[in-house]
């Protein structure tokens, strides 16, 4: 069973991470989000849940604003070959949530560390990080050092790269 945003919470706190959450209707798409700004400061990501013709999955986080050449992303990534976005299903097996939920977050239900992540230069770039906690009916900051603090947490490399135009 994927882990719950309560169980994310506690393993955020079990490594000293302190963050804030916002609750509000469930939001789907990076325009519906926009719509909260002014109210949530720092950075608002934007997940993309790939794969490669290998089966190789990878979820790359964004600025919510970032262009993303999914032509020739592939090479910057290590993938083998051009991406695709990954089936819902996969989605939801690997990083326990569904479409609209993306979030790096999810990587604490990856515990194969199946998933590669990378995290865009631009986003990490500001202090604070914003992304759903499991839900995409909350908004969780977060400080950007602490955010490669979990995802190393969970086992996986917090690969760095400018991957947006």
């Amino acid at each position: 069973m994927p882990k719950t945003e309560a169980e994310l919470f506690a393993f955020l706190s079990g490594l000293g991470i302190e963050v804030s959450t916002r609750h509000h209707p469930p939001l789907f798409t990076v325009a519906d989000s926009q719509a909260l700004r002014g109210e949530i400061a720092g950075g608002h990501t934007k997940n993309l849940f790939l794969k490669d013709k290998k089966d190789n999955f990878f979820l790359v986080s964004v600025d919510e604003e970032a262009v993303v050449d999914l032509k020739q992303i592939h090479h910057l990534i290590g993938a083998a070959g051009r991406v695709s976005f990954g089936r819902p299903e996969m989605l939801m097996e690997l990083l326990g949530v569904a479409p609209g939920a993306v979030t790096v977050f999810g990587l604490i239900n990856d515990t194969e560390r199946r998933v590669k992540v990378v995290l865009d230069e631009e986003l990490m770039s500001h202090a604070v990080v914003n992304a759903h906690p499991l839900t995409n009916e909350a908004t969780t900051s977060i400080a950007a050092a602490d955010l490669v603090k979990f995802v190393e947490a969970t086992g996986h490399d917090a690969v760095i790269l400018k991957v947006s135009a």
